[in-house]
């Protein structure tokens, strides 16, 4: 295995100060030096239509399948919105599912969170997000499922700054790294 390992992050929210986006930074910052930490902007992705995909598909559809194939892994963190996850997230998932049967994620270790002002930190978003994984057959990290509760007092000047929070998404990290190095040694 190379000894660089590109991760790739996506947000399923796209506000200027969103929380996801702060998180994914903060992670991309705490990372060693031959891990890195790509954020894939979606706020380009078109609304899923089968008759605009395959040799139709949109340039910043192909751009995101690209870079999900050139990711040895990925991490996705979603808001929670009407107790599911973001429509802008579902929507690049839809893109990223196609063409059936050949989806991007298929295989591909994914880790996730979800982050919420609430208590319950995202619970049902999470759960969602997680079931539609694995519909596409994403290979999804195993280890205790990661939500922020009470996430806007955790953030600050566009950085988690929760220590326990950060730690317990570092050990999902390293989860994700082991899987990766047990992956391409086997």
């Amino acid at each position: 295995m190379r000894t660089t390992l590109n991760l790739l992050g996506l947000s399923g929210s796209l506000r200027a100060q969103s929380s996801h986006t702060a998180v994914l930074r903060t992670l991309a910052e705490c990372l060693p030096a031959n891990i890195c930490l790509q954020v894939h902007g979606l706020e380009c992705i078109p609304p899923y239509n089968e008759d605009c995909d395959g040799a139709n598909a949109p340039r910043e559809v192909l751009a995101l399948r690209e870079a999900v194939a050139r990711a040895d892994g990925v991490l996705i963190g979603s808001p929670e919105y009407n107790h599911g996850m973001s429509g802008v997230l579902k929507n690049a998932l839809d893109w990223l599912s196609r063409p059936h049967g050949q989806s991007a994620l298929s295989g591909r270790a994914v880790l996730t969170f979800t982050a919420s002002p609430a208590f319950t930190g995202g619970v049902r978003a999470h759960q969602q997000l997680n079931e539609t994984l694995w519909a596409m057959q994403a290979a999804q990290v195993v280890y205790p499922q990661i939500v922020i509760a009470s996430v806007a007092g955790k953030i600050r000047d566009g950085r988690l700054v929760d220590e326990a929070a950060c730690r317990f998404l570092m050990g999902g990290i390293d989860r994700l790294i082991a899987d990766l190095h047990a992956r391409h040694a086997g």
